[in-house]
């Protein structure tokens, strides 16, 4: 990991991309504004960081902006590990897809959509990956109802209905 010097050189590099920097517990992370993700990725990568190991959303809800997609890239040649972090608001969930420039991050990306309702725009076939395309809501953000309808997949909707009756 960058230490907590390296890190503030890194993030004074990015210039008004990069909202904040943390050092903590071994772990640096970059807050960036996401306006400026592909940017961002694309230097850490020029930088070393070439493997985008994960793309993954986090509520941060009462607090606002509440979404959050979080980037954990690799830098394999030093061992080396960063997070990057951008918030978007729950109105308007809108962030650029990376998936042009990192194509693992396709899956992920939609996971994230699925998951928390945060939109990547530019994907290239942005829709539900876990939940039925009809499904309402996003289940990993935490307003949402615990105990609610019961998802019926094709393979077991026949023993689904079986119970019901």
């Amino acid at each position: 990991m960058p230490d907590a010097t390296g890190l503030e050189l890194l993030a004074h590099d990015l210039g008004e991309a990069a909202l904040e920097a943390v050092h903590y517990r071994g772990q640096a992370t970059i807050v960036v504004d996401p306006a400026h993700i592909r940017t961002v990725l694309q230097t850490l990568r020029e930088r070393g960081f070439g493997f985008l190991a994960s793309v993954h959303g986090v509520d941060y809800y009462p607090e606002e902006p509440r979404l959050g997609v979080v980037y954990e890239l690799l830098d394999m040649s030093r061992v080396d590990r960063i997070a990057v972090k951008a918030r978007v608001p729950v109105d308007a969930p809108v962030i650029d897809s990376v998936t042009p420039e990192w194509p693992t991050a396709d899956h992920q990306e939609r996971e994230v959509y699925d998951m928390f309702g945060v939109v990547f725009r530019g994907h290239p076939d942005l829709r539900r990956i876990l939940m039925p395309e009809d499904y309402e809501g996003h289940p990993q953000r935490r307003d949402f109802p615990i105990g609610g309808e019961p998802v019926i997949f094709t393979r077991d909707e026949g023993r689904w209905l079986e119970a019901r009756e």
